[in-house]
């Protein structure tokens, strides 16, 4: 019995190996992958030199590479070759050497920043701008596929975008005939699907960015009738335009519990439930940003840390959770209100705020605060928004979850807590609140 035991552990490590090695070879050899679209028994599939691979995927700028090969997400989509910290030849080579696969973003120019599609000789010349940034790219081995623009719908009235955006499919594909092409639309309707469908037939597949209505997506495809395949480029916590606001219009951001369990609900029902056309999604956001605050949309934080989100994309990605889990929120309260009880103090008040926060393996947890201005910097369709500044306050106590402070003179502010566990984990909430 021993010796059959030992020799069925044999063949299951030398299949094992030969299947990672398999997917290493497709993943990390030195020439261009070959990616194409297959449609089989009415699904959708999308290949790597002929091997299945859906995204596990993530929207990523820069820094955090290697901790998304780390949770085992394969893939991850840029915004544009030049995001001004690393060159598009320095992120896919580091994609490379984690064996990560990349829909590299092109930056095309929008209507709502003032570009007019019926200037041809400005349409030439973008063309001819792209033409020059990807041709030394195409044949990167860790190039997955082209994300023509993004959300080229948002405020947009001008239909010729989609003229530009086939013509420049067009001559992707005649320069580069291993990979594929694609652009993003801001959420889904029936307007900008018949424009895809009546001046982007070049393109091969379609991609949505949808986020509190997430769990409609695979029924809004049915309804207005997109019958191609698709990816979710951008997903993740309720937007800021999808929120309640407090009675003087300050968006009520969730907890990152609150968030970590809408990733995980969001995901089984808007992502993995279309199994026909649906061939993977890239979660936002792989990293941190500034957009109304600086902890809405990033799933790390500005010092690096994980939030509750990476914990539920790991386990999505490697059906288990990690070792250590990220610290839970379950509740904030500043003067006995929570986020939604529209806060009201007046200046040098003396004010308590209460976080209860629970951790599965009882960490020592330490707490840090921060009190915001309310963002004045308000931009729209993800522009860079600058960080509001950080108040001063006086503190009478600080201690295990519990903050004794005085109000600061009149304005709108949020009040921020970050409890840490030690093992580079952090779960945060803010709470808005206004000083008469």
């Amino acid at each position: 019995m021993k010796s059959i035991f030992s020799i069925f552990v044999v063949l299951l490590s030398i299949v094992t190996y030969n299947f990672a090695f398999k997917e290493k070879n497709v993943l990390t050899n030195n020439q261009p992958v070959k990616v194409t679209l297959h449609k089989t028994d009415e699904q959708f599939e999308l290949r790597v030199n002929n091997e299945p691979f859906y995204i596990k995927g993530a929207g990523l700028e820069f820094g955090e590479i290697p901790s998304l090969a780390e949770h085992n997400g394969n893939s991850f989509r840029t915004w544009r070759t030049d995001n001004g910290k690393q060159t598009a030849q320095e992120i896919l080579d580091e994609a490379h050497k984690h064996g990560l696969l990349v829909t590299m973003g092109i930056e095309v120019a929008r209507e709502r920043h003032g570009f007019d599609y019926n200037d041809a000789a400005a349409v030439k010349e973008q063309y001819d701008r792209i033409e020059k940034e990807i041709t030394p790219l195409k044949d990167h081995p860790a190039l997955l596929m082209w994300a023509v623009g993004n959300e080229l719908n948002h405020e947009s009235t001008n239909p010729k975008v989609w003229d530009a955006v086939n013509e420049l499919s067009k001559m992707i594909h005649r320069i580069d005939p291993n990979h594929l092409t694609t652009t993003t639309l801001a959420g889904i309707n029936q307007k900008y699907v018949n424009y895809i469908k009546e001046r982007c037939t070049d393109i091969d597949l379609l991609s949505f960015q949808v986020y509190g209505d997430l769990e409609q997506l695979p029924k809004m495809v049915k309804k207005y009738n997109w019958e191609g395949a698709y990816m979710v480029t951008e997903w993740g916590a309720t937007g800021h335009w999808e929120v309640a606001k407090t009675s003087w219009g300050a968006p009520i951001e969730d907890n990152s519990t609150v968030k970590a369990n809408n990733y995980l609900k969001r995901y089984r029902k808007g992502v993995e439930t279309n199994t026909t056309q649906c061939v993977g999604s890239y979660v936002f956001l792989w990293g941190q940003k500034q957009e109304r605050t600086p902890t809405w949309y990033g799933i790390f934080l500005e010092d690096g840390k994980e939030t509750e989100a990476v914990d539920v994309m790991h386990y999505l990605w490697n059906e288990s959770w990690p070792t250590n889990k990220t610290p839970q929120v379950v509740s904030f309260e500043l003067n006995g209100k929570n986020a939604y009880g529209n806060v009201l103090l007046k200046p040098n008040e003396n004010c308590i705020a209460t976080v209860k926060i629970q951790d599965d393996e009882k960490d020592n947890l330490s707490y840090r605060w921060e009190v915001l201005a309310e963002s004045t910097d308000l931009q729209e369709g993800g522009d860079h928004e600058g960080r509001p500044d950080s108040i001063s306050i006086s503190i009478d106590l600080e201690k295990d979850g519990t903050l004794h402070f005085k109000a600061p003179k009149a304005g709108a502010y949020r009040l921020f807590v970050y409890a840490n566990d030690g093992f580079n984990h952090a779960a945060t909430a803010n709470i808005p609140f206004f000083v008469q």
